[in-house]
């Protein structure tokens, strides 16, 4: 772990940075919205528009870098994303939101793309997965840390604008200097839809939903808050309960999703995600709940990211891993892009609660398609299956297909070991 933080530590702190930004600009926007009167539904739009943009840019970025390479790509994306934080303040306008969200999130979705590339190819293949482990948890960090930097200034003005613009900017400077070569760039031909219903039925229903309910934590989560009349410092808190639930609980659900059947795993997941929801709907008055719900919501739905891929990678052979990831990325963007507008509107028709009823149906909805799965098809034998890898959903198709190698990776060594096992074994017969 301490050659990989030293072989890459410019492009985890970039990345730290980047996260810092982009997570106080993403909860600023739902809390600056609210003051400046903008509806549940306009600021629904406003959020679901970053999905939209990031969908078009992980299918966009790959032949940019293609064209004219990472270092221009990574600059111009980076100064688009700088120059629109900007903007934000100047142009206080639910379309002009609008605009610059689709240009964020095509930006952000290019500048993970590259990012992701160099540290895949700053790292040997044994260090790969310790690589893709610290990136989760730098990724959360920033987020988390994000929060705090609400609190150093009025939201109604411009200095919190300025500041995740100011430290986007810096964030570039550590990767582009750092003494990385080029990576070679290539991406998988994505596998069809049809061809991945038929590969893993739950996979598909699962990555839809769960863009559904991560892209209403990511986007709504502070336009809630809003509604409900917490103060800024308790969105924050709110918000970093959240994103401090999925870094925490990744690698014990990681664990226990590698000894055991993962559809009662993403069952009981969804569910204690859709109680929690349910519960936080009821008792929102008491902050002390909507804290510890916001902690068990955040820290069932980020791993099930992760344990949805692993359980579709227990049906393919390794050949076919990297082409799903990009089918399962695109059903996951469909149903980001959809979460906040069903959310505001549900927010619209029963008031601020109905975020977390959003939440709370499609968590139990992914609990119950699961349940019905089980019925209907054996279980992959615990000792088949390959190992977790953590992987966010703000991941870029990069990231992903890394989490991918990992998977084939571990799968390879488990299957060299029983083999040199067997061959041992065999052996001593014959010598007795």
């Amino acid at each position: 772990m301490i050659q990989v933080i030293m072989g890459s530590w410019a492009l985890l702190f970039g990345i730290l940075l980047l996260m810092v930004g982009n997570g106080v600009q993403g909860t600023l926007l739902g809390i600056r919205g609210g003051i400046e009167g903008f509806s549940t539904f306009e600021m629904s739009i406003v959020m679901s528009a970053y999905f939209l943009g990031f969908l078009g840019g992980s299918r966009a970025a790959p032949e940019m870098i293609r064209r004219v390479g990472h270092i221009r790509v990574f600059a111009a994306l980076g100064s688009l994303v700088s120059a629109i934080l900007i903007l934000y303040p100047l142009f206080l306008h639910p379309w002009a939101w609008t605009l610059g969200r689709v240009v964020m999130g095509f930006c952000l979705s290019g500048v993970y793309v590259t990012a992701e590339s160099w540290l895949n190819n700053s790292v040997t293949n044994e260090r790969r997965g310790q690589a893709l482990s610290l990136y989760v948890i730098v990724q959360m960090a920033g987020v988390v840390a994000a929060q705090g930097l609400l609190l150093v200034a009025d939201p109604s003005g411009f200095v919190l604008f300025v500041i995740p613009s100011v430290l986007v900017s810096i964030s570039f400077a550590p990767i582009l200097l750092a003494v990385q070569p080029t990576p070679a760039f290539d991406s998988t031909k994505p596998m069809s839809l049809r061809a991945l219903w038929g590969v893993s039925q739950l996979g598909c229903v699962g990555f839809f939903l769960l863009g559904g309910v991560f892209s209403a934590l990511f986007g709504m989560a502070s336009v809630y808050g809003s509604e409900a009349g917490l103060t800024v410092a308790q969105i924050s808190g709110f918000i970093a309960a959240i994103y401090l639930g999925g870094m925490i609980m990744q690698y014990p659900i990681g664990w226990l999703s590698d000894r055991m059947d993962r559809r009662l795993l993403i069952l009981a997941s969804s569910l204690v995600g859709g109680v929690a929801s349910a519960l936080a709907m009821v008792m929102a008055d008491d902050f002390a709940t909507l804290l510890v719900a916001a902690f068990v919501i955040g820290g069932t739905s980020n791993p099930l990211y992760a344990l949805l891929l692993a359980y579709v990678n227990d049906h393919l052979d390794y050949e076919d891993m990297a082409a799903a990831s990009g089918g399962l990325i695109f059903i996951n963007g469909i149903g980001a892009i959809a979460g906040p507008l069903i959310t505001g509107w549900m927010m619209g028709v029963v008031g601020p609660a109905g975020f977390f009823l959003f939440l709370t149906v499609l968590c139990l909805l992914l609990a119950g398609y699961a349940g019905m799965r089980m019925t209907q098809t054996d279980a992959v034998p615990v000792d088949e299956t390959v190992s977790y890898a953590p992987v966010l959903p703000t991941a870029s198709p990069v990231a992903v297909e890394v989490a991918q190698e990992v998977f084939i990776e571990a799968a390879q060594e488990a299957e060299a070991e029983a083999e040199a096992e067997e061959q041992e074994n065999a052996g001593s017969g014959g010598q007795g």
